[in-house]
């Protein structure tokens, strides 16, 4: 938790963007596995913790700005919590922990929200993912569960997304220290890939390196020799030499910052010649859009400058052909680089994507594509200082969508089907790093992890 000043800065900000109403900030609760004193991890809601930092359930606030007042709504535990928690913080502790000073029992917050909803006062709220939480809201507002988020206040998500764009030095520390976590994730991912070994195994191991620093993945990892499947979460294969190790993953800082990054090793720790030459091209999209971030450059740009030198790899090892900037124009590049080249990164892995990937990726000049791949860009906009990036450019043979592409004859003035049959089943590569961009350029937050060949292969090798 940060300062208690610097939650009051942070809705301070919210309540002048905002002018009148009252917003509603919903805390997460826990989520039942199988009965309901048998929970998942829990995980408080982002912008909950962005405005108040309260990480724990059974709390919600309410910022009612035309009389500058805000209230935090709980519960003080009772003995029997105690009992089996320990002593826990009163909820005036809590708020004052936060800087707020007003407190009510939770049951009163319908109360306040029937009252406002008498008034005709306007009701600031923000869409809501979780089940639970949909009905709660459709409860206080008296609407049904289907017509929640279409009611959401687009005043309130824009403030939210402009505040939370640009990271002070407070988050970019707890960024680096996911950072660092993600260092020690990717090692110990690297240093196990040998035959013989399951992707389970992995997948374990680096999942505890985030737990045992008290903190928690930042998504379920992806482990897996088949990387052509861009988000596989199955974790039964057994490593082969030959085969391709790609490890995307990330751990959480314990405020909740994230850190993404993707790294693909040689099972064994050595590239053959083919892995080797698709890896270098997928390496030069990535150090080349690194290279390009700076303020009030278009990242849709970057994206696209990226596709390019896909392009002319593959052309140089005959597996595309054409004039290069034709094929990006016609989006013949997405066969085998078919997502976007990145996102936002903050208190959200993909953050505050809860938003709405529009609101926070585009504006009214850049407006999403409806092409393949190019549609699939989270982050399309101009940079500005203090935003934090992935950069995943990632090169794939996906042999279903091979297949789909051979029958339609466009795609014959710049895929050489013929050549590209060598390559069906070699799988797939990505290399994922985290940028801050700066006044100036930008900053590589995960330069430590290593990602050229020779790197790679020295750390596998022991040295």
């Amino acid at each position: 938790m940060f300062s208690r000043d610097h939650y009051i800065k942070r809705r301070d900000s919210l309540k002048n963007s905002l002018k009148s109403g009252l917003v509603i900030l919903l805390g997460n609760r826990d989520v039942p596995q199988n009965y309901s004193a048998n929970t998942y991890a829990y995980r408080q809601d982002s912008n909950f913790i962005y405005f108040l930092g309260i990480d724990h359930p059974g709390f919600s606030a309410v910022l009612d700005i035309d009389n500058n007042e805000e209230t935090l709504y709980g519960d003080d535990f009772g003995i029997d919590d105690v009992i089996w928690m320990g002593e826990q913080k009163s909820v005036q502790e809590i708020a004052a922990d936060t800087g707020v000073q007003n407190t009510a029992s939770y049951r009163e917050l319908r109360t306040v929200i029937q009252k406002a909803r008498d008034n005709n006062r306007k009701i600031h709220f923000l869409p809501v993912y979780r089940g639970e939480t949909i009905i709660e809201m459709a409860d206080l507002l008296g609407m049904p569960n289907s017509e929640v988020n279409s009611q959401v206040s687009m005043d309130l998500i824009k403030a939210v997304i402009k505040l939370r764009s640009y990271k002070d030095e407070e988050e970019l520390t707890q960024l680096k220290g996911a950072m660092e976590i993600a260092e020690e994730i990717h090692l110990t991912a690297m240093k196990m890939a040998r035959e013989g070994i399951t992707e389970q195994e992995i997948a374990g191991a680096i999942q505890g390196v985030s737990r045992a620093k008290g903190c928690f993945p930042s998504f379920n990892p992806i482990v897996s020799v088949r990387g052509e499947v861009l988000h596989n979460l199955y974790y039964h294969n057994t490593l082969a030499k030959g085969q391709l190790l790609l490890t995307d993953a990330g751990a959480e800082s314990n405020t909740h910052y994230a850190s993404d990054i993707t790294r693909t090793v040689p099972v064994e720790g050595k590239f053959s010649k083919q892995q080797q030459e698709i890896y270098e091209i997928v390496l030069a999209a990535n150090c080349d859009a690194i290279s390009r971030i700076k303020p009030n450059v278009v990242y849709r740009d970057i994206h696209l400058a990226s596709a390019r030198i896909i392009v002319e790899g593959l052309k140089n090892l005959g597996i595309m052909k054409g004039n290069t900037d034709d094929a990006v124009s016609e989006g013949a590049h997405a066969l085998f680089f078919p997502h976007g080249l990145g996102h936002m990164l903050g208190l959200d892995v993909h953050d505050m994507e809860g938003l709405g990937e529009d609101n926070v990726g585009y504006n009214d000049t850049i407006k999403r594509s409806d092409q393949f791949g190019l549609a699939a860009l989270r982050l399309g906009r101009a940079l500005e200082e203090r935003f934090v990036v992935t950069v995943e450019p990632g090169l794939y043979f996906i042999p279903l969508l091979i297949e789909q592409w051979k029958k339609e004859p466009k795609w014959d003035s710049f895929i050489n089907f013929k050549k590209l049959e060598m390559y069906k089943n070699f799988g797939g590569i990505r290399i994922e790093d985290d940028i801050l961009v700066t006044s100036t350029g930008h900053q590589d937050l995960s330069e430590s992890i290593p990602k050229t060949v020779a790197d790679l292969e020295k750390v596998m090798s022991g040295n």
